[in-house]
Parts: C-alpha cells; sequence; structure tokens
C-alpha cells in the first residue's frame, strides 16, 4: 500500500459518478423559480410525473417493462395530491419533470402499479440511472415538505411555495427550505500493515461489514467529524483525512461524505452500543469480499460488503485500485 491515497491522484476522474443516485442532469432552475412555475410547467406537453407514495416510488410493471414516468393524464387512478406537486427540473430538451404525492399504499394499490423504496430500486437496478437520480431528488423533496406542515415558531400552517423548494407560514411569514443531513462515511486506513477497519451493525444483513459513518454535528468540520466517530465508534485515532466522492441518498434526505482516514493507532475499543464487530482487514480479504457480490468467491468467506451502488462498497474497490496504480 502506497501512500498515494492521501494524495491528489485517483484512479478514477470523479468517483462519485459511480454510486447510485448521483447521476441527475436536471436543469433544476434552483434561482429562477416563480411561484407559478408549476402551472408553467405543466402547459407544456411533454410533461411527465413521478408519483410517490410517501417516499416510495410508484411504477408501472409488468413482465416486460417498469415505466416510472406517468403523463398527467395518467394520474387519474392514483388519487395525487396536486397542491403538493414539486417541481424536480427541466432535461435538456425542455421537458419538464415533476414530483407528486399520492393516496395509494401497499394495501391499496392495484395492477399494474407497484411500490418500490429507494433500496430495493438501486439494489435490483431497476431504473436508469438518471432516473434513479431524479427518484432520490423528488423523494427528498416530497419527504421534507409533508415533515413541515406547520410552523416551527408559531405552529400555523405552512404552504408550500417555489415548485415545493420553499414553504411559508400562511399565518407569520416564517419560510423554510429544503434540508440534506450531511453524513461522512470513511475507509480508515492502515498504512504500515496495509489493512482497513470495517464494522458491522446489529442491523446489518448476516455477514455483511462496511464503513463506519455518522453524522457531522452543528459547527464541525467533515475531517473533525471524521476523525470524532471514527473514534468513538472503534477507539482509532485518525492523522490526515482525504474526502474522495459524495453520494446523495434519499433516505431520507442525506448527503453521504466519503472519505479516506489515516489511522494513527491500531487498537480497536468497539462501542458495544453502536456496533456489533469492528476488525482489520487485509487487502485480499476486502478482494474476496467484493468478489462475493459476483458470485465468484470462495464459499466459504462468510463476509459480504455493501451492495454495488452504496458509496462504502465504492470506497473499498477504489482502495484496492489505489494499490494497483499506487
Amino acid at each position: 500500500m502506497t501512500k498515494s491515497i492521501f494524495d491528489l491522484r485517483s484512479p478514477h476522474p470523479e468517483p462519485s459518478t459511480l454510486v447510485a443516485f448521483s447521476e441527475n442532469h436536471l436543469d433544476r432552475q434552483s434561482e429562477h423559480r416563480a411561484d407559478d412555475c408549476i402551472e408553467v410547467a405543466l402547459k407544456h406537453p411533454g410533461a411527465h410525473f413521478l408519483a410517490f407514495s410517501g417516499p416510495k416510488l410508484i411504477v408501472k410493471h409488468d413482465e416486460k417493462i417498469i415505466d416510472p414516468l406517468f403523463a398527467p393524464y395518467e394520474l387519474d387512478g392514483l388519487e395525487p395530491v396536486l397542491d403538493e406537486t414539486i417541481l424536480l427540473g427541466y432535461l435538456t430538451n425542455g421537458e419538464p419533470r415533476l414530483a407528486v404525492p399520492t393516496g395509494l399504499t401497499e394495501d391499496n394499490i392495484a395492477e399494474p402499479f407497484k411500490i418500490a423504496d429507494g433500496r430495493t430500486l438501486y439494489r435490483q437496478q431497476m431504473l436508469p440511472e438518471e432516473l434513479l437520480g431524479q427518484f432520490a431528488q423528488g423523494s427528498s423533496l416530497i419527504t421534507w415538505n409533508a415533515n413541515n406542515r406547520f410552523c416551527g415558531r408559531c405552529a400555523g400552517p405552512m404552504e408550500g411555495k417555489s415548485g415545493g423548494y420553499r414553504r411559508v407560514c400562511t399565518a407569520c411569514g416564517h419560510m423554510v427550505f429544503p434540508r440534506t443531513d450531511p453524513v461522512v462515511i470513511m475507509m480508515t486506513i492502515d498504512l504500515e500493515r496495509d489493512l482497513c477497519l470495517l464494522g458491522r451493525s446489529p442491523h446489518f444483513t448476516a455477514g455483511m461489514y462496511s464503513c463506519l459513518a455518522g453524522f457531522v454535528e452543528p459547527g464541525e468540520t467533515i475531517e473533525n467529524a471524521v476523525r470524532r466517530e471514527t473514534h468513538e465508534e472503534s477507539g482509532i485515532h485518525i492523522g490526515r483525512v482525504r474526502y474522495h466522492a459524495s453520494q446523495p441518498w434519499p433516505m431520507p434526505h442525506t448527503l453521504m461524505i466519503g472519505c479516506y482516514a489515516e489511522a494513527k493507532s491500531t487498537v480497536i475499543k468497539r462501542d458495544e452500543q453502536e456496533l456489533e464487530d469492528v476488525r482489520w482487514f487485509t487487502r485480499e480479504e476486502t478482494a474476496a469480499m467484493l468478489e462475493r457480490t459476483t458470485g465468484v468467491a470462495d464459499t466459504g468467506n462468510e463476509h459480504i460488503p455493501p451492495p454495488k451502488g452504496a458509496i462504502a462498497h465504492r470506497l473499498m474497490r477504489d482502495w484496492l485500485a489505489w494499490g494497483e496504480h499506487g
């Protein structure tokens, strides 16, 4: 293992493009959203909706196709809440993309419609990457709008403005804007022994190990959040921190900030309340874990990685690639 992982060189030009939910090239027109922007968008003959059941996506599904896009006339059977429509943005050809919550649930949905959550969509590769990114945007905004029905200052009712990108209290005029919660997710590297640190939470799939992660706290830098979370969960002290990639994570509105962290100690002191296990993995063990996702690994190895598309999977794979390019 060379120290190039903490230099500016990288095996990939932009690893953030290689994770799920990241491909979204809609023109969001964030600075040019009038309050009538949805009405204007709906006048376009190419307008299409993503329809939601809570944060989950509704798709037209049969044996041959999975289609998440609905023309306005196709919404009639979905019980759409049109007053809560969100303008996501515009394609390069000018066609609008919108998101709308509906009254459908797992209990009342009928064929040919199905409901799928974000993890199912990316793990089963149900959508093209661009539509998966649009889903992430829509799901996060649907959730944020639903969670801000009433004013946090006076408890008055709030209404959506700017195509779902702003909510205003009808009583006191207080405004709120969509939130994104930053989370650091880091692979800690022992450079001298050429090892990486991975852990598992009790709720993980059996045998799965992943990178440590935690929310960035107010008044905290990304680097210090990496150092604090790593020490809290594993007892390992961290030196250098290098940003590597980010990932929108619509569960419900998180930005995963992927980093590599340099271990300055090696003795693990696990947070027993948070983690079921934390351990060092060799390069060979990590490679074997990643091979299991393609079905060619040694079946005697009980350890498996996070799914493809997860930023933790990317951090693991790129660490191995750095060894090849270092």
